[in-house]
């Protein structure tokens, strides 16, 4: 069922939502193997699915997402569980209130079931970063589930929820989604709300979800979006859900994302995905944007920089964990953060303060923040002349578990086609385009325009191919 249809048949009676948490609770039970989460909240769930129940039995309407099940990636602030980051340092902490787009989610009727896992800060690509446990890509277990929110996209594709959140700022929800075959997006930045989420890199940081149909994300999206006055980048609420797309969209390929560096039958999925768009009266042709080349260096240097600067917080004296027996405040301060950050958030901590410090703030972070309006203006140039952009969502399909953790930069690389969408801003969609030979999946990464939101998931649907 659609979440709407969930959601209807809860507010006639026909369904009630304790019934829908208990099986998403059993759901979630049955896939433990997979380590792709970190805690239950289902006393607060239970607790949540009996008042709605009690609302319809009053003849009240629950929301357009009552008794909706759904899990939120572990970086986001939300009751009924610790919200632990992933890391060691928030091991127990205790969130005093939930991030908007929950509370948006809840006042719609939907019903936090877990907290997923993620890399570590929401540091990686892989969720192999986190300090608890690996997930496992939902099709492989022996491949990983990509990251940083691989927790969330498994748990989709899973069948444990209908939609589950995440966080993206280089493609950290689109990169997971291609690799375990569900709809992920990274809506156009500022247009729902990051109050309550734990920063990583806040001009880039945003919210979205994993569903496995282009409506169902339509619907959440629709929720989680608008203006937030706790939150100073939020936009107006400009998203109006649309289901149709007329013929004739003029769509670009980006030449630079189709080159032998790309998986073989990655390219062949994108090319067989191409003609589905012309088969709908698309024009499609190939566009070069070749600074789009020099995008995942941008990010790693401009990414960092912010990183280290949303970690100083964690300094084992306001809240988190805090090391014992020191002598010093230096001291307190370096053993709270080496025991409570894992190894890739200090890698990230070190090269942003690196970048940053006096004698390579202009070589390095200056020099990256004009590139990033290169790349921007790139894409303007580009938009002009075409309504949407697509490439692959990652250039390999799910890679093995261990394979690339000893290899920062070939790690890295797995965002290589996520980033320069992130970097300006811009609305894209990772949508489950096939599978390779062995049996994972792959995906296309739609981009569109600023605010073009509504469109381009519309889009996504009318391209829309079955699982498996």
């Amino acid at each position: 069922m659609t979440i709407a249809t969930i959601a209807e048949q809860v507010n006639n009676g026909q369904l009630t939502a304790r019934s829908q948490i208990e099986q998403a609770l059993e759901r979630a039970k049955a896939i433990l193997d997979h380590n792709a989460l970190l805690s239950l909240t289902e006393a607060r769930a239970l607790e949540r699915a009996d008042a709605i129940d009690k609302s319809v039995k009053e003849g009240k309407n629950a929301g357009v997402l009552a008794g909706v099940p759904f899990v939120v990636k572990d970086n986001y602030l939300a009751f009924g569980a610790p919200t632990t980051a992933a890391s060691k340092i928030l091991e127990n902490f205790t969130a005093p209130l939930q991030a908007t787009v929950v509370e948006k989610l809840e006042a719609a009727g939907a019903i936090c079931i877990g907290k997923s896992n993620l890399d570590a800060f929401a540091h990686g690509g892989s969720t192999e970063n986190s300090a608890f446990m690996t997930t496992s890509n939902a099709v492989d277990k022996t491949k990983v589930a990509g990251g940083s929110s691989g927790g969330s996209a498994v748990v989709t594709a899973l069948d444990v929820v209908p939609f589950a959140l995440g966080s993206d700022t280089g493609g950290s929800i689109r990169q997971p989604a291609s690799f375990n075959g569900v709809f992920g997006i990274k809506p156009t930045y500022g247009m729902s709300s990051r109050y309550g989420v734990v920063a990583m890199a806040s001009s880039t940081d945003c919210m979205g979800c994993f569903a496995k149909s282009a409506e169902d994300v339509a619907l959440v999206t629709s929720v989680m979006a608008g203006k937030d006055d706790k939150d100073m980048t939020t936009l107006p609420d400009y998203f109006q859900p649309t289901t149709y797309v007329a013929p004739g969209l003029k769509i670009g390929v980006i030449r630079e994302t189709m080159d032998d560096n790309v998986d073989v039958e990655v390219r062949e999925t994108v090319n067989a995905y191409i003609e589905k768009f012309k088969a709908a009266g698309h024009s499609v042709e190939e566009v070069d944007m070749p600074i789009a080349k020099l995008a995942l260096a941008m990010y790693y240097i401009i990414v960092p920089a912010e990183v280290c600067s949303n970690l100083a917080r964690y300094d084992g004296v306001r809240y988190g964990r805090r090391a014992e027996a020191v002598k010093t405040l230096a001291e307190l301060y370096g053993r709270s953060r080496d025991e409570g950050f894992v190894t890739e958030n200090k890698r990230r901590i070190m090269i942003g303060s690196y970048v940053l410090s006096s004698g390579f703030f202009d070589a390095y972070y200056l020099q990256a923040q004009k590139a990033r309006t290169l790349l921007i203006q790139a894409f303007d140039e580009l938009f002009a002349k075409y309504d949407f952009l697509i490439t692959p969502t990652a250039p390999t399909p799910a890679f093995g578990i261990g394979e690339n953790t000893s290899d920062p930069v070939k790690m890295y690389l797995a965002d290589v086609m996520t980033v320069p969408a992130s970097l300006a801003g811009l609305p894209a969609m990772s949508v489950p385009a096939g599978t390779n030979k062995a049996g994972l999946p792959i995906g296309v990464q739609i981009i569109g325009p600023m605010r073009s939101d509504a469109a381009l998931i519309a889009l996504a649907g009318q391209m829309e191919v079955s699982r498996g």
